[in-house]
């Protein structure tokens, strides 16, 4: 098994080119562990080169809401009256410790990514 580190996009393409022709191997063989190691190195070299951002808080919440089907009255519990969630979703507000904690326990949003600073809507 001849691997080389991934150093240059010219290298990322053709790891990605050599993944694909192993993606149908078993775990278990030459070929299995050879994927294996190459898909570790390019989510090393993407993790490197092609850092996500992470989305802004109210994003975070507003995209919670959308995929669970919650309200306004259903962030009650965890932000306060709904004036305080509104303010909080019209980037009025800044999320409070608490309600940080209280929306990754209840929506399971990662805590690192309510504690971002919120964007503020443009004027």
């Amino acid at each position: 098994m001849n691997i080389q580190p991934i150093k240059t996009e010219a290298d990322y393409r053709a790891t990605l080119k050599e993944i694909e022709t192993l993606m149908m191997a078993n775990s278990d063989t030459p070929d299995g562990e050879k994927l294996d190691v190459l898909v570790t190195l390019v989510e090393f070299y993407e993790r490197k080169h092609y850092p996500l951002d992470l989305p802004d808080p109210v994003e975070a919440i507003k995209f919670e809401m959308e995929q669970k089907g919650l309200t306004v009255k259903d962030l009650e519990p965890m932000i306060g009256k709904s004036n305080r969630v509104y303010e909080i979703l019209n980037r009025k507000r800044s999320l409070t410790l608490n309600m940080i904690w209280k929306l990754h326990q209840g929506l399971g949003i990662p805590a690192e990514l309510l504690i971002k600073p919120t964007q503020h809507a443009h004027a």
